[in-house]
Order: C-alpha cells, then sequence, then structure tokens
C-alpha cells in the first residue's frame, strides 16, 4: 500500500476538515491539533486568498510539514458583498447569531443572490506555494431551511445548482459544487500541471 502524502488541514473547524478530507483522498489530511499545532491564525488579510495564504504559512512554519489554509466565506449582493471575510465572526456571538443578523439585515430586500467564496492555499516546507479559489451561486432563504447536513450559513444558502438549502443535502451532492470543492479541485490541478 503507497503511503499518502501528508497535509495539515489548517482550520478548527470540523466541517471543512471533514470536507477537505473527503474532497482530497489521495492525500492524508490532518488536523492542526494532531500536528501539534494549538495556536489561533490571526484573520487579518484584506482578501479571501491572503488570509488563506497566511493561515497554511504559520502552521507550515509551525509544524515544518505541508500545510492547506482556508478562508470562505459568503457574499450577498444587496449587502455589497457581506459578510465576506467576516463571515465567521459577523454578529461577533457566533454561528447562529451570524445567521439571525444576516436575517435581519436582508429583511425588505428582494435581491437576495448570493454566493460563497473559497480562497484555498497549499504551502509546503520548501517554500512551493499554491492557491486557488471556488464559488457556488444561490440566493438567501428569509427562514432557515431544515436538514442535520452543512454548517455556518448552509440553511440559508439555496444553491442555484441544486436547487434547495445546503444544509437538506448530501455530502456528496453539496462536495460537487461547493465553493470548497471547487477550490479545491481548482488547487489539484494547479498543483498538478
Amino acid at each position: 500500500m503507497q503511503n499518502k502524502t501528508k497535509i495539515v488541514a489548517a482550520t478548527t473547524s470540523m466541517g471543512k476538515l471533514r470536507e477537505m478530507r473527503e474532497i482530497l483522498a489521495d492525500y492524508e489530511v490532518v488536523s492542526a491539533a494532531d500536528a501539534g499545532f494549538l495556536d489561533d491564525v490571526e484573520e487579518n488579510g484584506s482578501t479571501f486568498i491572503e488570509n488563506a495564504l497566511e493561515k497554511a504559512r504559520v502552521v507550515c512554519a509551525a509544524t515544518g510539514m505541508a500545510a492547506l489554509g482556508d478562508d470562505s466565506g459568503l457574499c450577498v449582493d444587496a449587502l455589497n458583498g457581506e459578510p465576506g471575510i467576516y463571515s465567521a465572526r459577523y454578529s461577533g456571538n457566533g454561528t447562529a447569531a451570524n445567521r439571525q443578523l444576516l436575517l435581519k439585515n436582508l429583511e425588505g430586500q428582494t435581491n437576495r443572490a448570493a454566493h460563497f467564496t473559497c480562497a484555498m492555499a497549499l504551502v509546503w516546507p520548501d517554500g512551493r506555494e499554491y492557491t486557488a479559489e471556488g464559488k457556488t451561486y444561490g440566493t438567501i432563504a428569509t427562514e432557515e431551511q431544515g436538514g442535520n447536513n452543512g454548517f455556518g450559513y448552509d440553511c440559508l444558502f439555496i444553491s442555484d445548482d441544486l436547487g434547495k438549502a445546503f444544509s437538506m443535502v448530501s455530502k456528496d451532492e453539496k462536495n460537487a459544487v461547493s465553493h470548497r470543492g471547487r477550490a479545491l479541485h481548482n488547487l489539484l490541478l494547479k498543483i498538478k500541471n
């Protein structure tokens, strides 16, 4: 049996880690904690790519292993792209509060178009760096949709590709059209070329 290349996922999100493992099945994706990295990396970039690169660089330097940084967020047209890079800390009070603030800010809006953006950065100990982005488009529901799948804003995001909320689809369905799936596939293409 061939040993898989080990990559450290520079994230504390178990949902992101699970998706990375599912999509990058040809690699051994380990959590930052399993690699001995327990710190938080400050997200002070002005773009998704800058934040993803910073996470990957810090974790790679600390662990001496290839590191995969991810930054993603929800961009809503009627809110001039908000919450954007601040998606995870939009309300300052956690995921459920983020969703409630988003719904409040969209009250009365007829344009509910939105997209998720994901930036991926893979940094190797030898200095090689690869970045890629992926997007998926949809609309924001007027209330949370049922389903036990997904995380973050998934229960509000109605996928144009799937016609239903990400919280209501299987992992395989979501991975096929998600921003993270697309970013990872774009990253793999860059690495292979």
